[in-house]
């Protein structure tokens, strides 16, 4: 998570929100995932404008989920998510 929170820090034009995390949370249904439900609240209100995630199987626990989400904030007038994928990793530690 470190190179995401520097990645966006160092945009001029951007403003860091900060970082809405499930760690450890198992199952298919976003309805105990508070950092999701946070992060969707968030941006549906205003709060965040762009939403930078590691791949599309991050965003959501499950298809229905992340295709929900995705169209609220559209039809909010939000941006969809951004997926980051591809980076080159430093060293072996794994985020």
């Amino acid at each position: 998570m470190n190179y995401y929170t520097e990645f966006i820090k160092n945009r001029e034009d951007w403003d860091f929100a900060g970082m809405y995390t499930d760690e450890s949370v198992t199952g298919t249904s976003s309805a105990k995932c508070g950092g999701f439900r946070n992060m969707a609240a968030d941006a549906l209100c205003g709060k965040i404008d762009l939403i930078i995630t590691k791949s599309v199987s991050r965003f959501a626990r499950n298809t229905v989920d992340s295709l929900t989400t995705i169209r609220q904030l559209k039809e909010a007038g939000n941006l969809s998510p951004i997926c980051k994928q591809n980076r080159k990793r430093q060293g072996a530690a794994r985020e």
